[in-house]
């Protein structure tokens, strides 16, 4: 019932705009196709609510924006933690509801028809309220909790702070899971509205609009090189720094060049950069054994001081900040919350 209310709301007030959209004197071309999207955006509302709510099971509703997403039977049910037939018969029950086929069988997967398409963004939005109510009333227990997060980063993140959240997981909330996913800005916000992504480490400056941000800390560049590195000494100058082996961290596209060259270049010096690497969890193991040196991130080092000798950049190195980021589906959920309160915990410790 609460869905069926949600969505004639959502149909009202549609309803209201469109009107006012078409009677306006001065309608434009923009004006006429915004009334035309609301109409649609109340037609399907309409066929929602219209639908007998005595029979009404929640769990098709659930059903169906799943297989809108993801467009193939096999991968709804995986998502769904159901079976194939079981799937089937519910998208059955849900063409008979709806009175269309609504998913039509295609060479890969499934094409959604016309109706179905105009059903997804009402149908999440509605739900997506459901489960926010539901989450918000809902206390989380993290000793007895099952739970799975997924969590996109950069390597260097995984190494700073999510280590440390599964080890504390572990002892405080044993039925949550960590899924860790690779950072892929040109994906993440699609990813977070399907639900692919819970939450993401990152620089909060670089978020996709609307998405919810939280600052964590601001991170800063060390020199590292072996403990007993010959060459390697409180005071070095810009020039002795330059000298030497410099391994550098190229996640693009290889290349010997970052901006701390820039940087160095306007004092009048040009690094010895000798190993370009794809990732940061490489350059400590590798300097470690030999005479090369890095800069790298103070808080994936923190912890190496038997290993590593840790320095400050002779010369101003700009840092960076880092932050977490969410959509709006998961920020009234109460386990959710828990995870990014203990987040904050382990990085302010």
């Amino acid at each position: 019932m609460l869905v069926l209310l949600v969505l004639g709301a959502k149909a009202r007030a549609a309803t209201k705009k469109a009107k006012q959209a078409v009677s306006g004197r001065r309608s434009t071309f923009g004006s006429l196709r915004s009334s035309e999207l609301y109409l649609k955006s109340w037609k399907c509302s309409a066929t929602i609510h219209s639908m007998d709510s005595k029979r009404l099971d929640l769990n098709l509703l659930v059903t169906l924006e799943t297989l809108l997403v993801e467009q193939n039977v096999t991968k709804a049910a995986t998502r769904l933690h159901l079976s194939q037939p079981a799937v089937s018969a519910q998208l059955n029950r849900l063409r008979h509801e709806f009175d269309d086929p609504l998913l039509i069988p295609a060479q890969r997967g499934m094409t959604p028809t016309a109706k179905a398409l105009e059903l997804l963004d009402p149908l999440r939005q509605a739900l997506d309220q459901v489960r926010g109510a539901v989450a918000r009333h809902r206390n989380f227990d993290a000793a007895k909790a099952k739970l799975t997060v997924a969590i996109a980063c950069t390597d260097y993140l995984q190494a700073a702070v999510v280590k440390p959240l599964i080890l504390k997981l572990r002892t405080r909330a044993p039925g949550v899971r960590v899924a860790l996913r690779n950072l892929d800005m040109a994906q993440l916000d699609a990813q977070m509205a399907r639900g692919d992504v819970d939450l993401a480490l990152m620089t909060p400056q670089a978020a996709p609009p609307g998405l919810r941000t939280r600052h964590l800390f601001d991170e800063h560049y060390v020199l590292i090189g072996r403990r007993n590195h010959p060459r390697l000494r409180d005071g070095i100058t810009v020039r002795e720094f330059a000298q030497l082996e410099h391994v550098i961290v190229s996640l693009g596209d290889g290349g010997f060049v970052t901006p701390v060259d820039d940087a160095l270049a306007a004092l009048g010096h040009r690094r010895n950069v000798v190993l370009s690497a794809a990732s940061f969890l490489f350059v400590p193991e590798i300097v470690s054994h030999s005479d090369f040196v890095a800069l790298v991130p103070e808080r994936l080092v923190r912890d190496r001081a038997a290993k590593l000798k840790l320095m400050d950049c002779p010369f101003p190195v700009e840092g960076f900040a880092v932050g977490m980021v969410w959509h709006e589906r998961s920020h009234g959920h109460s386990g959710q919350r828990w995870i990014r309160e203990a987040i904050v915990s382990l990085v302010d410790a």
